[in-house]
């Protein structure tokens, strides 16, 4: 059998993004396959990836843009079938859309490229402290792992109950949501979501607390988890918040959380953040997480992860290990 294949990309909805998404996939499908040689190539002016090695198709399938994949013969292309790896339709992430949402695509890629660098067993469970309306934490779940998440503004965290419980119900998927008050030190935070939904006989859990990313360990207690991944604001639509007010650039934000978020993690667990370099160089991004005593991934895969994504954000991926 031969040890080429060529793996179709799926197109994306953001032209810009599609633009730049084969050199990103090769990298993701590196981290995700390790051992296989990766390279972004074209027939007949079709773009694909060119996988050179022995293929773990489980992994491939997770990619975030795996369309279709080839054995490559000659001239010929063989059609091979990827299993299906995801627990829920791709329309858990996808159908909700709302200003300043995330491409997708590349949300689930800053998922695998963390989860790749976890030393640990699957399945995980995965914080995000930035939570918003849920994007990351959908994609999580999507993937087959716990999540939970911190957010501050508590209107999102009832968005993301209302779609719950209308997509699970719609889905006819055995679930459970709820909204609840939440007190710490005899005072009202606002109101938690926790919710589960069980396929296959197996339940997973999300839930979402209310409250500041830099409170997260605070607010989950002795909880830890085997990766942090988020998507720092970008100062562009809004800014990051601290108990100053708001400022442009998440700087101020992340030194305050970044040593919360790793003392979250387990031994053998993943950070994994994009932010915009416009308003926050890569160099003193790198140095606050080695400051919060993490291991900074710089080579391979998780090099040369910055991209356009308009005019004020050029966004970047930071993967770090806790040893």
């Amino acid at each position: 059998m031969t040890d080429r294949h060529l793996l179709l990309l799926a197109p994306a909805a953001n032209r810009v993004y599609a633009d730049q998404a084969p050199r990103l996939l090769a990298a993701e499908v590196a981290a995700l396959c390790p051992g296989v040689t990766v390279e972004p190539t074209s027939r007949a002016g079709v773009d694909y990836l060119l996988l050179s090695g022995s293929l773990d198709l489980d992994m491939l399938a997770r990619s975030s843009a795996a369309l279709a994949l080839f054995a490559e013969s000659g001239s010929l292309l063989e059609p091979v079938e990827l299993p299906r790896s995801d627990v829920f339709d791709d329309d858990l992430v996808t159908i909700q859309r709302y200003p300043g949402k995330t491409n997708e695509q590349f949300t689930r890629l800053l998922v695998n490229l963390t989860l790749a660098a976890v030393r640990r067993e699957a399945p995980y469970s995965i914080l995000d402290p930035l939570s918003g309306r849920g994007t990351t934490l959908l994609a999580g779940w999507t993937l087959g792992h716990d999540v939970a998440g911190v957010e501050q503004d508590e209107k999102a965290i009832e968005q993301l109950r209302a779609f719950l419980s209308t997509y699970l119900r719609r889905k006819r998927i055995k679930h459970a949501v709820s909204l609840d008050p939440v007190r710490r030190e005899g005072r009202s935070l606002g109101r938690r979501l926790d919710a589960t939904a069980t396929l296959a006989g197996r339940s997973l859990s999300l839930g979402v607390l209310p409250g500041d990313a830099a409170d997260s360990a605070r607010l989950w207690g002795k909880r830890t988890f085997d990766a942090v991944v988020t998507d720092a604001p970008y100062g562009v639509v809004h800014g990051a918040h601290d108990s100053g007010g708001r400022h442009r650039s998440p700087e101020a934000l992340l030194e305050a959380a970044l040593p919360v978020w790793a003392g979250q993690l387990r031994t053998g667990g993943a950070l994994g953040l994009a932010w915009n370099t416009l308003s926050l160089p890569r160099e003193r991004l790198v140095a606050l997480v080695c400051g919060a005593g993490l291991s900074v991934l710089d080579d391979g895969p998780y090099s040369g992860l910055e991209h356009r994504v308009d005019s004020s954000i050029h966004r970047d991926v930071v993967v770090a290990t806790k040893r």
